[in-house]
Formats: structure tokens, C-alpha cells, sequence
């Protein structure tokens, strides 16, 4: 998301992350990764709760897609530096405007699975 982080913005709209860890692992995260945008720390997981997110089993790790996107991320010269509050919490992407509107929602199946940062760009007006 950092490296688009501008096209957000031209479109008048603004990127923030949220995280399970305590203040010293936000911390970390945002030295490891170099983002500016706000990272909110959300340790009793209920911003995860209230928007639905999924939690992965041991499984998960033998999926087909999430080795792929382990390939692709290593490829791609990303690593997991430590794991987090819960390593099993899976993800999601969102996109929400004024009024209580839900622009953009994708609720990630597995590890890996994120959103394109091209179709949210493409949900939002403008």
C-alpha cells in the first residue's frame, strides 16, 4: 500500500492500518516496513470482530494459494520478521466513506490473500 499511498491521496482519500500487536510492536512494524500512514492498534481484536474477519487454522499453511503467496512475497523481498499477537488472525481490506457507506470489502480466505491495492484505488469515487 506505501507505494500508493500518493494515488490514494489524489483521490482524496487517506490509508490507515490496523494492527493486533501492543505499542512496541506497532512500533517495530512501521520501522520494518517504512509505512507513514496511521497504524491503530486494535489488541482485544474488536475492529476484526465487528467487520467479520476470518481466523485461519494450521491448515491454512498447506494451502495452495498460501504457498503462493509466500513465493510471491518472498520473490518480491518481503519476510516475516516475527509473528504477531495472533499469527492465525487473517485479514481484510476496506474502503469506507461518509455516511456509513462501504465502498470496498474483501475479507481475506487464507494468508496472503489481499486485496489488490489497484481495485481499491478503483472504488473509490474520483
Amino acid at each position: 500500500m506505501r507505494e500508493f499511498e500518493e494515488q490514494f491521496r489524489s483521490k482524496g482519500a487517506r490509508i490507515a492500518v490496523v494492527g493486533l500487536g501492543d505499542v512496541s510492536y506497532a512500533k517495530f512494524f512501521r520501522e520494518k516496513t517504512g509505512i507513514k500512514f496511521p497504524l491503530l492498534i486494535d489488541e482485544k481484536r474488536e475492529a476484526y470482530k465487528t467487520v467479520g474477519l476470518k481466523h485461519a487454522s494450521l491448515l491454512h499453511l498447506l494451502r495452495r494459494d498460501n504457498m503462493q503467496a509466500r513465493r510471491r512475497a518472498k520473490a518480491g523481498g518481503h519476510k516475516q520478521h516475527k509473528l504477531g499477537k495472533d499469527p492465525l488472525q487473517l485479514g481484510g481490506s476496506f474502503v469506507f466513506a461518509p455516511g456509513n457507506k462501504d465502498l470496498f470489502v474483501h475479507v481475506s480466505e487464507t494468508f496472503g490473500d489481499n486485496a489488490a491495492p489497484k481495485d481499491i484505488l478503483a472504488a473509490i469515487p474520483g
